[in-house]
């Protein structure tokens, strides 16, 4: 199987090319980095199969380099870091890790020659290994950095690898890391679930077919499309921006603006397998999907309810061009803001209630507007007059809305410097209170009422 991984490869990689349409002019694809870590201890000298473990593990990790090196494409590099074959036990060395062959391009054979001169002989320190990889990694936050634990056995230096494996995920320094077990111990193998995707390699056979899963898995993207369903349930929703979240790190990894290609489909997006993603549509208000799983080498379907429809704020008149007036958007019953939006604009909101808070004097509360799938709902203000207010000088003043009770809503104060200012009203009646700078006594206080129709105006004079 091994053999054939570099054709697997060079048609995978070819079909994600077509996929996204790519050019030469478009962005290169990100480095992949693959780190071996491969157990050198005592117990890889016991028989297995037809030879020792070290023996069959080398062997076929050998096939698998010279497949490596026939794949054309070099958007990769490898390197390789051993434990266990430095020092003897007894005494337990813990430290017996080592970086033996560093990332780069063409470093093929001297890997193989490293894992030619391993002779077992020491611990297994799995977690310190695991640990000191995040070093081996050169500094690139674009690239996919990608750990396979090749072992036979546990960790034996009483540390934790499941804790090193997602501390790294979260920091963002690696991928969920492949794990290989060769012959492992029935009773050890539930140990490493938590550390990565963990391939039990029962046989000699077995461990030659995961070898080649593994790689094609760290070498190649594989397709998914986004479902947008609207309340009738069908995949109709499109055009809003979505972003796909590394769910253990919190990372975003891909942003998108949804589409629905030539033929009528949400279109195809080309995703790393190897990692779990949370992804959250744009929407106002947002919708969320976590821990989606992406399965290598199909074709993935993620459907989220996303119906919408749209809310148009109109008003008329000049005025309302030169000041335009914004509402406060909510969902029904919440008070947190959802968005801001302008008159004379339309925007689009999931389908449910909203409670708008229109920012005019004085503020308009609408509650309980509905949003339907695919439709337009209007919200027209009328036009607003426009109040002049002149004194002599510049004094401290309120503006007041006369409510049909007698009772006043306040709903500005006047500018203290300003002998004349105008200020955009609804129709309606109000009073202004308003006493001079110079005179500092409240008799001075002067009272006006007056009244606004739609699209007229008033002077008041306060002197």
């Amino acid at each position: 199987m091994l053999h054939r991984l570099a054709y697997i490869f060079i048609f995978l990689f070819g079909f994600a090319l077509v996929s996204q349409g790519q050019n030469p002019e478009k962005p290169k694809p990100p480095v992949t980095r693959i780190l071996f870590v491969f157990d050198g201890s005592q117990s890889m000298f016991a028989s297995w199969q037809s030879g020792t473990k070290i023996n069959i593990a080398r062997s076929l990790m050998n096939e698998m380099l010279d497949s490596l090196d026939n794949i054309p494409i070099k958007h990769f590099e490898l390197a390789l870091r051993v434990y266990g074959h430095q020092s003897p036990v007894p005494p337990q060395d813990c430290n017996d890790t080592r970086l033996e062959v560093p990332f780069g391009r063409d470093n093929i054979t001297r890997m193989k020659a490293k894992l030619k001169s391993i002779r077992p002989k020491g611990t297994t320190p799995i977690a310190r290994s695991l640990e000191r990889a995040a070093n081996d990694f050169p500094d690139d936050p674009k690239a996919r950095n990608i750990i396979i634990l090749i072992t036979d056995g546990v960790e034996a230096c009483d540390e934790d690898p499941c804790a090193v494996s997602r501390a790294l995920q979260k920091r963002g320094v690696i991928l969920k890391p492949f794990v290989i077990g060769v012959g492992l111990d029935q009773s050890y193998k539930e140990s490493f679930k938590c550390v990565g995707n963990f391939y039990d390699a029962s046989n000699e056979k077995t461990f030659q077919k995961v070898l080649g899963i593994v790689i094609s898995q760290a070498l190649n993207n594989t397709t998914a499309q986004v479902n947008l369903i609207d309340d009738e349930g069908n995949p109709s929703e499109t055009n809003v921006a979505m972003t796909f979240f590394d769910h253990v790190s919190g990372i975003p990894k891909y942003s998108f603006i949804h589409t629905i290609n030539r033929y009528g489909n949400p279109d195809t997006l080309i995703l790393d397998p190897l990692m779990i993603y949370d992804l959250v549509v744009h929407t106002v208000p947002p919708v969320r999907k976590d821990s989606i799983l992406i399965v290598a080498g199909t074709h993935n379907t993620i459907g989220l309810d996303a119906g919408r429809g749209t809310l148009q704020l109109k008003t008329y008149g000049s005025a309302s061009n030169r000041n335009p007036i914004k509402c406060i958007v909510r969902q029904g019953n919440k008070m947190k803001t959802l968005n801001v939006q302008e008159f004379n604009t339309s925007q689009d909101y999931r389908t449910g209630t909203y409670d708008l808070e229109i920012l005019c004097l004085p503020r308009i509360i609408e509650k309980g507007v509905k949003i339907e799938q695919s439709a337009i709902t209007t919200i027209q203000l009328p036009p607003a007059g426009l109040v002049t207010l002149a004194s002599s000088s510049p004094g401290y003043g309120s503006i007041f809305k006369e409510e049909p009770d007698g009772s006043l809503e306040w709903l500005c104060d006047l500018d203290n410097n300003r002998t004349q200012q105008s200020i955009h009203l609804q129709q309606g009646n109000y009073k202004v209170v308003f006493r001079p700078k110079s005179s500092k006594l409240a008799i001075y206080t002067v009272e006006k009422d007056f009244s606004i129709t739609a699209g007229g105006s008033a002077l008041v004079k306060l002197n």
